[in-house]
């Protein structure tokens, strides 16, 4: 199942499909360690299958709700920063929650694979382009930072590939697949010290044992 955007029940992005939300460090690139109010919607259409939040695929699972709770709860946060995840935001229409926290004064992240156009206002725009479902092309000049998961080898020439795509003050990430990292983190590192346009990126909301 795969809503529209203009679908009636979001009442223009008034309401989302909001899974949870929480306020935590940010455990991932760029921003990493930096405190943030994390919003995460239901509904996938890429699927990644080392994702480790598959619950939140299914967005019959996760009926769309008032959005301006949620936003009174992000702006009571000492961070002022919100972070839209999921499942996949891009699926949704955004522009009302993104105008309205910035309108607060809440500097507005996203984590998306980039595969929908996304809409909205965005302060920071991370894209994670996953290989069964690309990012759409007006995606890659938007994004600040390029995040690529590392898996296998072969993952290395899909990263160079997306990393072709961006702006040149565009970040670049690659980040180990969490269950392949004892085997793939030295062919990152020495990969990085050959490639130093790369940075590392690792999940260390999962070190610090965090949401």
């Amino acid at each position: 199942m795969k809503y529209d955007k203009n679908d009636i029940i979001f009442e223009g992005g008034k309401k989302l499909p909001v899974m949870e939300e929480f306020y935590t460090i940010q455990g991932e690139g760029f921003n990493m360690g930096s405190a943030a109010y994390f919003i995460r919607v239901g509904g996938c259409d890429v699927g990644c299958k080392w994702c480790d939040t598959k619950r939140s695929w299914n967005p019959k699972n996760w009926p769309a709700v008032d959005i301006d709770p949620v936003i009174a709860n992000a702006v009571k946060t000492k961070g002022k920063t919100v972070v839209v995840t999921g499942g996949e935001p891009s699926l949704y229409p955004l522009e009302y929650l993104s105008s309205q926290l910035r309108t607060q004064g809440i500097k507005t992240m996203v984590e998306t694979s980039g595969a929908n156009i996304l809409d909205g206002h965005w302060d920071w725009i991370c894209i994670s382009p996953k290989k069964n479902k690309p990012p759409h092309p007006s995606m890659f000049k938007r994004a600040n930072e390029l995040k690529v998961i590392i898996e296998t080898a072969d993952d290395f020439k899909w990263a160079e590939k997306n990393a072709k795509e961006v702006d040149e003050d565009c970040l670049l990430f690659l980040q180990p697949e969490w269950s392949k990292a004892e085997k793939m983190m030295q062919e990152i590192i020495e990969y990085i010290m050959e490639n130093p346009k790369w940075k590392v990126s690792l999940q260390a909301h999962k070190f610090m044992k965090i949401p």
